[in-house]
């Protein structure tokens, strides 16, 4: 089996003004290709930022691209209903170009409401707008004529409309993904609207079997599972972090009317948010009991929720890379 490709990615949530946020994440892509990491993830994100820092990712990565030579970027998600097809298919197609083909695209509908009426759009109307936005992108991707007079997407770059992701949390979304030969990328955590007191990723198993039912003869599964994961050195270190990853999700829950259980523990609710913080034998051992992770292609831990100083997260990398991903069956590339 082909062991899975290591992924870093950044929501640029670091508490610290726009600028020095991405000069840290263009560091933190730096140091992930010296510790061997395959990977390079950026979200897009409008107007809110606390939930992310960067509206703008082809800019990003075009310069993480001129500050690396190996590590492959990529976007988790560019939200592409509120985005020019076109211009997306030329911004990517040149990042692709200056990028020596190490990027790849991942799409996706966006997930916040207040986003959409700014851009002159309805949130009801994101699927529709996903589905004809999505349509225009591959005809220019896959080089259809545009133009009445013959023109067509210039740079090409036909290779990205192989290697397209996108993303979902519905089986039925997964199906439809597969369906098309698409990459799957898988979220973090799933949407509840309860407190279980338990993990959601294993809510994920039908989404991954569906998607793999559902693809062509001959094309190959690829699956992207993002998790967060912030790796110490002492316990102390752990309970601090983990408590801070906590206190950031509580608005976000109260926002789905999820309320807390008085009395519930950090490590219950730490696992209620699918959120992996410890030394690397605790962050492995309940790694281990992901369903998801030997199914992925692609493996990729973020910081998200806790956000901490860059210098934890660069920590957190190094082990990441020297004692998690070794265990998960992760290899550097010679």
């Amino acid at each position: 089996m082909t062991p899975p490709r290591l992924g870093y990615f950044t929501r640029l949530l670091d508490d610290v003004p726009p600028l020095e946020r991405y000069r840290n994440a263009l560091a933190q892509f730096v140091r992930a290709e010296e510790l061997g990491f395959d990977t390079a993830w950026v979200a897009q994100h409008h107007f809110h930022s606390g939930e992310g820092g960067l509206p703008s990712p082809f800019v990003l990565l075009a310069q993480a691209a001129a500050k690396t030579s190996r590590i492959l970027l990529a976007t988790g998600i560019v939200t592409l209903p509120l985005e020019a097809p076109l211009r997306v298919a030329e911004d990517a197609a040149v990042l692709w170009l200056l990028a020596d083909g190490r990027f790849e695209l991942g799409i996706g509908s966006g997930g916040t409401a207040t986003s959409f009426p700014p851009f002159g759009l309805a949130v009801e109307d994101r699927p529709a707008i996903y589905a004809a936005h999505k349509e225009t992108l591959l005809r220019a991707l896959r080089g259809d004529v545009l133009t009445t007079d013959g023109g067509a997407l210039y740079p090409p770059a036909p290779q990205l409309a192989d290697s397209l992701w996108e993303a979902t949390f519905s089986a039925s979304g997964a199906e439809r993904i597969g369906r098309e030969g698409n990459g799957l990328m898988l979220s973090r955590t799933q949407p509840r609207r309860d407190y279980t007191g338990r993990g959601s990723v294993g809510d994920q198993v039908p989404l991954v079997d569906g998607h793999a039912k559902a693809l062509p003869e001959g094309v190959a599964q690829r699956v992207m599972a993002s998790r967060s994961v912030l790796v110490v050195d002492t316990e102390e270190e752990a309970r601090h972090w983990r408590a801070q990853g906590i206190a950031r999700s509580v608005p976000q829950l109260a926002a789905q009317s999820v309320t807390i259980p008085e009395g519930a523990s950090d490590a219950e609710v730490a696992a209620y948010l699918d959120l992996y913080v410890g030394t690397p034998a605790q962050v492995l051992a309940a790694l281990a009991e992901d369903p998801i992770l030997p199914r992925a292609t692609d493996i990729v831990f973020q910081p998200h929720p806790v956000d901490p100083p860059h210098e934890v997260v660069l920590r957190s990398l190094e082990l990441i890379a020297t004692e998690v991903a070794p265990a998960l069956g992760w290899a550097p590339q010679s």
